[in-house]
């Protein structure tokens, strides 16, 4: 069981030691037997000192963009890199996608964008974005951080993805519930971004982290019927069937996925979202930050 509880709350449970214990109406028991009963801390209202003014030379910053300032940053960093705006959403469906891994089991946003030592790169999408996906399990052979290209070559997924970004394979990842639980990590959207996912085709989503990947351009759908979930297969091919339309149409429609199989088969799967009106704007210029900076 996971709660969220104030430090008052949790210091009474501690020495109740009780999370059933409530401060408000229950009392502990005294060495001596007495009746003890928390009161309701009371603290300061406001700053004992008035606060100082400030530096007059930090004023408000000028809300119109100026072409002329550049952000410096050192092209040999590690650690800081400038983000270059993704692509709009083409001008049709999107065809010849490829199903880069399918995921078994919970595949929270630490799985998607790990921390620790990752940190130091949030400043740096490429390299942080070696770490994507690096904790997921493979639906297909139960292997933690293993993905196989068309050709059976075996590569960590990360790998694989950044391989298929250099030749211009565009990808999706197929999962099953809850996807994306867990911190509300922008990472775990940027990251596959970055190195070409354009569908994530779940059995649910974490409500947060779909809509960190609409922001993203990233396209969240889910599996109309779960028993789907079995048709599709790591390295299939996908392409999208009324996805464009519905996104002019501000999410308003159907979107199906026409799976090609290696074998000649063909498979067609319905799928659900909850794409808004302003979600499809983003997803259609590339991101929320492209549609925003056009009226900058």
């Amino acid at each position: 069981m996971n709660f969220l509880a104030s430090p008052e709350i949790v210091t009474a449970m501690a020495f109740a030691g009780s999370t059933t214990f409530n401060p408000m109406t229950d009392v502990l028991k005294t060495p001596d037997g007495k009746d003890f009963k928390f009161s309701p801390p009371h603290g300061l209202e406001g700053p004992l000192t008035p606060f100082e003014s400030g530096i007059e030379s930090l004023g408000v910053l000028s809300q119109q963009a100026d072409p002329k300032v550049r952000v410096a940053v050192s092209p040999t960093s590690d650690r800081l890199a400038l983000l270059e705006p993704f692509p709009p959403f083409p001008d049709s469906d999107l065809g010849g996608l490829r199903v880069l891994v399918k995921v078994t089991g919970k595949c929270t946003t630490d799985t998607i964008s790990a921390a620790g030592p990752w940190l130091k790169y949030k400043g740096h999408l490429a390299n942080i974005s070696t770490n994507t996906l690096n904790t997921a399990v493979n639906a297909e052979t139960g292997e933690v951080n293993a993905a196989y290209d068309v050709d059976g070559s075996r590569h960590t997924i990360p790998e694989l993805a950044e391989l298929w970004k250099r030749r211009g394979q565009e990808w999706l990842v197929v999962a099953e519930h809850n996807y994306g639980e867990g911190s509300a990590r922008e990472h775990a959207a940027l990251q596959p971004r970055y190195l070409g996912a354009r569908v994530v085709l779940t059995k649910s989503f974490a409500r947060i982290h779909e809509t960190n990947l609409k922001k993203q351009g990233v396209v969240p759908l889910t599996f109309a019927d779960e028993a789907d979930y079995d048709k599709i297969v790591a390295g299939d091919e996908v392409s999208t069937v009324g996805l464009y339309q519905m996104l002019r149409d501000g999410g308003e429609g159907q979107v199906h996925l026409r799976v090609n199989k290696g074998n000649g088969d063909e498979v067609l799967i319905p799928t659900e979202h909850a794409i808004t009106k302003d979600q499809a704007g983003f997803i259609l210029a590339g991101s929320a930050l492209n549609l925003l900076s056009k009226g900058i």
